[in-house]
């Protein structure tokens, strides 16, 4: 059994807490690794190191960072296979969709190395009588982010990107169900030339959110996730002093319109519908968009490791995806997504 690790401080740091979560393989229901569950002592171990690290860092001025982030691009793009691989295996995406959440990530990458004319100040000459004016763009040091399940890749990078672009140290705190891709992550960030100790990954679960909500040196919070969630760290961490931007409870919508081509329509529903875990859920809102639902389900589809129809994310979602009108999460907002079960041996 693989066990997996926390990256601090640019090395792989076995867990100490003692506590561990199991990440499955959705293709086969098998538990394929030990993901470690911070305590509060390893948290601040890393926060230790991004203090150390960040002001060198913000001194660099923005053109050599963007450099960095230059070089990633390339590393990204070198490793995209590896990484969606990897991201399918434990996440469940179809690998089409997976390099899709990589591509994504790697484009706000790409963006943030425009970094030096985006952090420019400004200046106002004779604003009144002997008084000029400017603003200066300065990093705020140790930030954090939280991120959910269905974006193991594209997620962070949202979150980590901008950060380290704009001179901060940055803790990465991912789902501790597809932890493999942020390591990744953080060892390519390296590889491209970022200092050690800017970019960290602690693994871990509500010990670790609340170690990062409550730590004084961290100044921001960045969170993806449900909206329960969501307001409790917006709440904690604001109460703490800190600046906190919070995503939940986000849902795609399709709207097919009555003039709608329905074999487009169905290609449509099968990407959207069952090529990814979460973030996916579908309601056929009128006859046209029944229609065109009932006609993607009818299609063949193979399900398997990444090539086909997305397999279960873990052994807790089995059950509700038997159950008619489930959706393939089981929140039970979808509309006959849980017709698309498949029965397969060992799962």
């Amino acid at each position: 059994m693989q066990e997996l690790t926390h990256y601090l401080n640019g090395e792989h740091v076995k867990g100490t807490s003692g506590r561990f979560s199991d990440v499955m393989n959705p293709a086969t229901g098998e538990v394929q690794a030990k993901c470690p569950l911070a305590s509060k002592e390893e948290l601040e171990q890393a926060v230790a190191y991004a203090a150390a690290a960040q002001p060198a860092w913000a001194a660099t001025n923005p053109q050599r960072r963007a450099r960095v982030l230059m070089k990633l691009v390339d590393l990204l793009n070198r490793d995209m296979d590896k990484l969606a691989e990897a991201l399918s295996r434990e996440h469940g995406k179809t690998l089409p969709d997976a390099a899709g959440d990589v591509q994504r990530g790697l484009e706000v990458v790409e963006y943030c190395i425009g970094a030096p004319q985006l952090l420019k100040g400004e200046y106002t000459d004779s604003a009144g009588p002997g008084i000029d004016m400017y603003s200066m763009r300065q990093a705020l040091g140790v930030t954090a982010g939280i991120t959910p399940f269905n974006f193991p890749a594209m997620i962070p990078m949202w979150m980590f990107a901008p950060a380290i672009a704009c001179g901060n140290a940055f803790i990465l705190k991912p789902s501790e169900r597809d932890p493999s891709v942020p390591l990744m992550l953080a060892e390519l960030a390296e590889e491209a030339g970022l200092p050690k100790g800017i970019l960290q990954v602690v693994n871990g679960d509500k010990e670790a959110v609340d170690a990062i909500l409550h730590n004084d040196v961290i100044q921001s919070v960045g969170f993806v996730g449900s909206t329960p969630i969501a307001e409790y760290i917006y709440a904690t961490g604001c109460a703490q002093g800190k600046r906190v931007q919070c995503f939940g409870g986000a849902k795609n919508h399709m709207i097919i319109m009555p003039d709608a081509d329905m074999d487009q329509a169905a290609d449509a529903l099968i990407g959207a519908g069952y090529g990814a875990c979460r973030r996916r859920d579908r309601r056929p809102a009128d006859r046209k968009a029944g229609a065109a639902h009932r006609k993607a389900e009818s299609r063949a589809l193979h399900l398997g490791q990444g090539r086909g129809l997305r397999p279960c994310c873990n052994r807790r979602r089995q059950g509700q995806h038997r159950t008619p009108g489930a959706d393939r999460c089981g929140s039970g907002r979808g509309a006959g997504c849980g017709r698309a079960w498949v029965p397969v041996a060992g799962l």
